[in-house]
């Protein structure tokens, strides 16, 4: 059984329910650029089965939007609406509309305090990571993470394990002893890819996916008055997801474990 050292944050959906001001914010440069493309809800449920905004817009067009007639430069086509949705993002985060989810604030203290190391492992740009960490966490919330492993700094994105890969190789981690908190199945498909056990925290956008593999999943991570609702494992009579917790089902996954 491995001490559990690190724990490894996914930012869409975990930290924030981000997923919603991204779709809002892709609508926005659409709009900008002239374009007729409107995403609603049911939509960009579909569309977030690709990981990476400018993956997801080329799959739109793909699947959804074959006839629109594409650009010679399709892929600085592609950058630029990117590039747009996520000033169109930074700026609604950076006016501090979005707040964390419960829980999130508590447990990185907590974590913090327990000596604990942290690191982001996610596919988002790095901007929209500084944007939400300051407004919504803390001014200086970046310099509480040890790693922030964000966008393309991998060649593939998640459910792919490059960024668990990676973040664990920066770290000098096996992964054995950390502990990955998601939100989205293909996040826990990377998470898991890579070895590390992993705790799901479902957002309005992942409700219903299929989380097989789970050290446990909740419907927040929750506070010690507004408890957590357990939809799959055990949570041993916790209310709340806080380091003991983490490190019981780190411990009974570890132990698990083949050698």
């Amino acid at each position: 059984m491995s001490e559990l050292k690190a724990l490894l944050f996914d930012v869409d959906g975990t930290l924030a329910e981000t997923e919603e001001v991204h779709r809002q914010a892709f609508n926005s440069a659409f709009a900008e650029a002239g374009l007729d493309w409107v995403w609603d809800q049911d939509l960009y449920r579909q569309l977030l089965a690709v990981t990476g905004g400018k993956e997801r817009i080329r799959y739109y067009l793909d699947r959804f939007n074959p006839e629109f007639p594409r650009p010679a430069a399709l892929d600085d086509f592609i950058a630029g609406l990117h590039q747009a949705k996520t000033r169109h993002y930074t700026e609604t985060v950076e006016g501090g509309r979005v707040p964390l989810r419960p829980g999130v604030r508590r447990l990185i203290e907590a974590a913090r305090d327990a000596g604990l190391r942290l690191a982001i492992a996610t596919t988002t740009t790095p901007a929209n990571v500084t944007a939400l960490l300051r407004a919504s966490l803390a001014e200086d919330a970046e310099d509480w993470f040890e790693l922030i492993a964000a966008g393309g700094v991998v060649p593939n994105k998640k459910p792919a394990p490059d960024i668990y890969d990676y973040s664990l190789e920066k770290l000098g981690l096996q992964p054995e002893q950390c502990l990955a908190l998601e939100d989205s199945r293909n996040g826990l498909r990377s998470a898991l890819a890579a070895g590390i056990p992993t705790l799901v925290s479902v957002s309005h956008y992942t409700q219903g996916e299929d989380f097989d593999g789970a050290l446990l999943v909740v419907d927040q991570l929750g506070e010690p008055d507004q408890p957590f609702r357990v939809l799959a494992g055990d949570a041993a009579g916790a209310s709340h997801v806080d380091v003991d917790l983490l490190r019981q089902l780190h411990a009974a996954a570890t132990e698990a474990a083949p050698a």
